[in-house]
């Protein structure tokens, strides 16, 4: 595999507005030097940053790009993404496309519509409305976060919708985003890994946390003092001081760094399990 000169770190947000508060771009370069942030006049919108990435791939840049959501919903447990329901997609690219169809109307990439499908929502659970397909306790799991299980994390099911740690919004409206990628940057494990130009891949920012040291019961860095910390823990120098320091610049930040200490890992391009779903619920970097 061709290595990658950059490494980038996206926190997501599912919030339905212009420019949600959540989302956060930052970039390392092989070497040392601390992860910057990537900023945006305004503030970042999910259009901006699938225009940023369409540039990206327009320049050649061989990136390995981490999108802090889930590609896919659960798939492997029932056989089907939205078992009972006859247009239930394929594999996780058609998925993409029937997301980004329903929510056409939807503005600034949001994805309130699927939601509220008739048919979609009876597998969610939202507030005040829990599908009758919604199974009781926690919701259905793909199998990679079975495996973030295992590695002591706390993964949230795609189809819970209720609370602040719920990653459904995000993830749906993510899934519009890589349908508009198609065929401009491919997304692992979805496609293969390119030779050259970009690549996405879906990372966890607690993990990459978690590697670096923060200890179980904390996942969030709010001071620069444990982010240079952590960031040594990875390889990397003290970054520019900030202007703030929130969840979702830490989380970006830090992640960069961790996948450019991690990029060259084999056994994370070829984790067990991978096989059978790779073309479905795709997988989350990192989880081995």
């Amino acid at each position: 595999m061709t290595p990658f000169a950059e490494f980038v770190a996206i926190d997501w947000s599912g919030q339905a507005v212009e420019r949600p508060k959540g989302l956060a771009v930052a970039r390392a370069v092989q070497g040392t030097a601390a992860p910057e942030l990537v900023e945006h006049r305004g503030g970042w919108s999910r259009p901006a940053i699938l225009d940023w990435l369409v540039g990206l791939a327009d320049a050649s840049t061989r990136a390995l790009i981490g999108l802090d959501l889930s590609p896919a919903f659960p798939h492997a447990d029932h056989g089907a993404f939205f078992p009972g329901w006859a247009e239930s997609p394929a594999d996780a690219k058609a998925l993409w496309a029937m997301v980004d169809t329903l929510c056409a109307a939807d503005e600034h990439l949001a994805a309130s519509s699927f939601v509220t499908h008739p048919e979609a929502r009876r597998h969610f659970r939202q507030l005040g409305d829990c599908g009758d397909r919604f199974p009781a306790g926690r919701g259905r799991f793909r199998v990679c976060e079975h495996g973030q299980a295992e590695m002591a994390l706390s993964p949230y099911s795609c189809f819970n919708l209720v609370g602040a740690s719920q990653v459904g919004k995000s993830s749906l409206t993510g899934m519009r985003v890589l349908h508009r990628l198609a065929g401009r940057v491919p997304v692992w494990p979805f496609d293969p890994v390119p030779e050259a130009g970009p690549l996405i891949v879906e990372i966890y920012t607690a993990l990459a946390a978690r590697t670096a040291g923060l200890r179980k019961g904390l996942s969030k860095v709010r001071d620069g003092a444990t982010l240079d910390v952590l960031l040594a823990a990875l390889g990397s120098d003290p970054h520019a001081p900030l202007a703030r320091y929130d969840d979702h610049a830490t989380d970006a930040i830090l992640t960069a760094a961790w996948l450019r200490h991690v990029a060259d890992d084999a056994r994370l391009w070829d984790p067990p399990g991978l096989g059978t779903v790779a073309q479905t619920e795709g997988w989350t970097f990192g989880v081995v």
